[in-house]
């Protein structure tokens, strides 16, 4: 698929070049002018055929019934080799004036105007009496912004992680055992309480030691 250059944007579907619309509005009003307005209907069908509206067509078949009119009324007004006068002359200049210049003027008014629809967005079936269809997005990117995929799977995140509870009421404190005293926290002046204690100790024995009688019955 080959992309529009830069700055050129895709024509609308349904609209063509604008090349080829000045083209055929010059051929339509040069049949309308040529003719004597005898085939103004021709751009008036085509009118009708583009837009499909009802008034398009209602005029398409105006158009018709004022030329049929037109010759009939040619027709009546000079039989036989009769010259026409000028009152009728007259008369028949006046209307293939007013159906020309009308139907022309109707014509690329209304086929501009309906062209121009379509180029600003209304889409290319606004004018065959369907409603508007929303722009295509090209080249894969969304209108204003990512439709919702139906189909797609929710993005499941990871559950947070559980914090475990604080603890504020009071740490357990170690129970005694039954053999003896709980062993109490080591800290540096332990040693020195158990140097202390063995003096003591010491101190007791050497005092019993001294106040045991001698065999010879005296003291030591």
């Amino acid at each position: 698929m080959q992309g529009h250059g830069h700055g050129y944007p895709p024509r609308p579907a349904g609209r063509p070049a604008e090349g080829t619309l000045i083209a055929l509005r010059v051929l339509f009003i040069t049949t309308a002018v040529v003719s004597c307005s005898l085939l103004a209907w021709v751009p008036m069908l085509r009118l009708a055929i583009v837009t499909r509206k009802p008034v398009d067509w209602f005029l398409f078949c105006a158009t018709v019934v004022a030329n049929v009119g037109m010759l009939v009324f040619a027709g009546l007004s000079a039989p036989g080799d009769e010259e026409i006068t000028d009152a009728v002359g007259y008369t028949i200049l006046g209307w293939i004036t007013v159906v020309m210049v009308g139907t022309i003027t109707y014509y690329v008014m209304a086929e501009t105007r309906h062209y121009e629809r379509l180029k600003s967005g209304g889409g290319a079936a606004a004018g065959y009496g369907l409603p508007p269809q929303p722009p295509v997005a090209g080249y894969g990117y969304p209108p204003g912004g990512a439709a919702a995929n139906p189909y797609a799977r929710p993005v499941q995140h990871p559950p947070a992680p559980r914090q475990p509870p604080s603890r504020s009421g009071p740490q357990p404190q170690p129970q005694p055992s039954a053999g003896g005293p709980a062993p109490g926290p080591v800290s540096g002046h332990e040693p020195n309480r158990r140097i202390d204690q063995v003096r003591a100790e010491l101190d007791e024995l050497s005092d019993l030691l001294r106040r045991e009688p001698r065999p010879d019955g005296g003291d030591r």
